[in-house]
């Protein structure tokens, strides 16, 4: 775990929140696995409000040098994933996030309280 990822993980999080996500999480993954440091979770209500959350997140992610690595699922997903290099954000669909429940799956995982607002 670096402060980097931290402080990358915290605004990914603060974006989504700007944009109206819900239930934003971000759990700490870096002593459970080496795949990623972190996971921000977050939802939306419908298919568009999804997508304008991805569109804002990889805007604003960029414009702060935070380019990712990889996208799946930005055209026209429920589930949209986002690897930084470090912070994996999942943006779902309401009902999809409920159906894969990732905070279930990793429950061991620390969450991170986020100031978000």
């Amino acid at each position: 775990m670096s402060k980097e990822t931290l402080s990358m993980a915290r605004e990914a999080a603060r974006i989504l929140s700007d944009k109206k996500a819900e239930d934003i999480q971000v759990l700490d993954l870096s002593k459970l696995t080496v795949i990623t440091d972190y996971f921000v979770i977050a939802s939306g209500n419908s298919d568009r409000q999804v997508q304008a959350l991805y569109e804002e997140l990889e805007e604003k992610m960029e414009a702060k040098g935070y380019t990712p690595l990889y996208k799946e699922g930005h055209r026209g997903s429920r589930w949209i994933v986002m690897d930084f290099n470090g912070v994996i954000v999942h943006l779902f669909y309401r009902e999809t996030r409920e159906f894969y429940s990732l905070e279930r799956l990793w429950a061991d995982a620390e969450r991170i309280p986020v100031a978000i607002g």
